[in-house]
């Protein structure tokens, strides 16, 4: 499975983003999936986190209230809405099986939190 994250870019805070993760294989629908984030010079870590069927999402305790992780599986694509962003949102922004990730990373998406 290859991934394709979009979405990412330039904004102030207290400005909000879309991201997008495209998947090309057809197990897509049949895995659970998380957003991931890593920051420079820190480790990879969870955002968000999403059932197969979508109706289940768990978020990272800082984080809840300001994002919402949602899935299109006919699109094969999981979605991330970004709102109130902080400096400290700064990071490359990843989607992967969880909780296991299975598949490659591929290069994410710069998400840059700055005035």
């Amino acid at each position: 499975v290859q991934l394709q994250a979009s979405g990412g870019g330039l904004v102030q805070p207290g400005g909000s983003l879309r991201l997008s993760c495209a998947a090309d294989g057809k197990i897509f629908s049949t895995n659970a999936m998380g957003w991931y984030r890593q920051a420079p010079g820190k480790q990879r870590e969870l955002v968000a986190f999403i059932s197969t069927s979508g109706r289940s999402t768990n978020y990272a305790d800082s984080l809840k209230g300001r994002f919402t992780i949602s899935r299109d599986n006919a699109k094969n694509t999981v979605y991330l809405q970004m709102h109130n962003l902080k400096p400290e949102d700064t990071a490359v922004y990843y989607c992967n099986s969880f909780p296991s990730q299975k598949w490659n990373w591929g290069q994410g998406t710069l998400v840059t939190v700055s005035s």
